[in-house]
């Protein structure tokens, strides 16, 4: 689904159309301390829980980072609201506001992420490890959904290839898996067969290695929400965005291409390297335009969608290659 709307078929606002950021946060903060002192605190905790948008105190939430001008789009940045309240995440539920309700319910710490397989150096890393692998800094990356709407978003990692070379891949290794966490008692999206869980997807060893992938930890300058793929995900800014994994608990290096979630759904709309490429369309839709999410107003013309999403610089990996029958 693109866009609400109401059963008479007019479109709903997103929510930076309505309610500036300072104003809901102090709404949030305002209901949280109801909450805690209210006869009928379970449920307004509940309330306060959908409000939130990562667990704990904001000076927890904050991440030291600074800004790598080689990675900034100069696009007006999204509303931190709709970028955290306007998402896919299927665990949690198909509607777009699903994930926000009900993802504060996942566990972010005790964390660990293992990585295995095809490698020399295989080692179990815990999420403060994570961290301090390599110095997190925060790039501007469009993000592109295959169902036509677009984001721009300030996230915070280190390249994925930082990782890939503490563990060493050995020659074998030409693909790289992710499988992401399959929580039941939290995530309630796994009660339907949507998909086949846990989720999982997978990189070629070139493309995960290239720069531009990032091991992601937070956005706008805090850690990851928990409906954004907390507490670490990958952000593989060229290819739609199912592409990138959340919520990852093991990174598996292997020699065969991988089986991943959506392809195993419905292999004749999501090719294994969904490349964002306006020149192949969707079964079921055209990708030659898309809408920037809460751009100007209800009415804003669509805008082309550039090839690679506009990441030029990534078209050498697939020179020679047909990106119509590799879609």
């Amino acid at each position: 689904m693109l866009i609400q709307r109401k059963p008479n078929g007019i479109e709903l606002p997103y929510p930076s159309e309505i309610t500036p950021r300072d104003v809901f946060e102090s709404r949030r903060a305002f209901m949280q301390k109801i909450a805690v002192g209210s006869i009928a605190g379970g449920a307004l905790l509940d309330m306060a829980s959908r409000e939130a948008f990562a667990a704990g105190p904001a000076a927890a939430r904050k991440l030291a980072v600074k800004s790598n001008p080689d990675y900034v789009v100069l696009d007006k940045q999204t509303d931190y609201k709709d970028a955290t309240t306007y998402n896919n995440y299927y665990e949690f539920g198909t509607d777009k506001s699903s994930p926000a309700r009900y993802a504060q319910a996942l566990k972010t710490r005790p964390w660990t992420v293992a990585i295995e397989g095809e490698v020399k150096k295989p080692m179990t890393l815990d999420i403060d490890r994570l961290l301090k692998l390599a110095p997190i800094e925060e790039r501007i990356y469009r993000l592109r959904c295959v169902e036509g709407w677009s984001m721009v978003i300030p996230w915070a990692g280190y390249s994925l290839a930082e990782l890939i070379r503490k563990v060493e891949p050995t020659s074998n290794a030409k693909y790289v898996e992710f499988v992401t966490v399959a929580d039941k008692s939290a995530m309630n999206g796994l009660r339907r067969p949507v998909l086949d869980w846990p989720y999982t997807e997978g990189l070629r060893i070139d493309e995960a290695n290239h720069p531009l992938t990032l091991l992601t930890v937070g956005m706008y300058g805090e850690v990851l929400p928990n409906q954004n793929g907390a507490p670490v995900r990958i952000v593989v800014p060229w290819k739609y965005g199912f592409k990138s994994a959340k919520a990852i608990v093991k990174i598996r290096f292997v020699r065969d291409q991988p089986r991943t979630a959506w392809n195993l759904a419905a292999p004749n709309e999501y090719g294994f390297y969904s490349n964002v490429n306006p020149q192949v369309d969707h079964p079921r839709w055209s990708q030659a335009s898309e809408r920037r999410i809460g751009e100007d107003g209800f009415f804003t013309k669509k805008r082309p969608t550039l090839m690679f999403n506009g990441y030029s610089q990534v078209a050498p990996l697939y020179a020679g290659m047909d990106l119509k029958k590799y879609y």
